[in-house]
């Protein structure tokens, strides 16, 4: 008999102890870990390519079946190899702006200036059609004479895809040290990307 008290006052002990440990809630709480943010990494700002042929003046230019890349308007190399003396081709301006290839973008018809060394000062017409990203490709050249006196370039009022040069240049006789005084008007347009004269309408 008093073995069986034990027992249960040892099986009362027992339930007591296990009830003082069990946990109140119901069940252990998860303690849920925040994201760590990813740490951004720095990205240095490239600056922008400068790119030839973002205008007319940063362009290049075929004079004679040579090219000259204008920088700013001017481009500068030897005369020939080891020579002191330059050929300095410059962007001269008097420019109209023309669609010269009909595409709806207005390109610029204008002159440019050559000199070798001596005393001539070569003139040339020439264009800069625009791309459909804006830069511009240039042209080849024409001619137009040495030391002449420009005037006007104007949009052919006959075809707004042609522009016309008007300038003086020495007449038969004259030296090219005189003033230019002889009117000349050269019309020119653009076939099948190279930049022509046309020829003058016969009466």
């Amino acid at each position: 008999m008093n073995s069986r008290k034990v027992s249960v006052v040892l099986a009362a002990v027992i339930v007591l102890i296990l009830a003082a440990c069990a946990p109140t809630g119901s069940g252990t709480p998860t303690q849920e870990t925040a994201p760590v943010p990813a740490t951004p990494v720095p990205v240095k700002s490239t600056p922008a390519a400068t790119t030839a042929g973002q205008d007319p003046q940063n362009a290049t230019y075929i004079i004679n079946g040579q090219p000259f890349t204008l920088v700013d308007g001017v481009a500068e190399q030897p005369a020939a190899p080891g020579s002191a003396e330059k050929i300095v081709t410059q962007y001269f301006g008097n420019a109209v702006e023309v669609d010269l290839n009909s595409d709806g973008k207005l390109d610029s018809g204008f002159l440019l200036t050559q000199t070798t060394g001596g005393t001539g000062v070569f003139f040339y017409a020439a264009a800069a059609i625009q791309n459909p990203d804006g830069t511009y490709q240039g042209t080849n050249a024409i001619f137009l004479g040495d030391r002449i006196a420009p005037q006007s370039t104007n949009v052919d009022p006959n075809n707004p895809a042609q522009f016309i040069v008007n300038y003086a240049d020495h007449g038969p006789g004259e030296p090219m040290s005189a003033q230019p005084t002889q009117g000349v008007s050269k019309t020119l347009k653009l076939d099948n990307g190279t930049l022509v004269e046309v020829p003058p309408l016969r009466p």
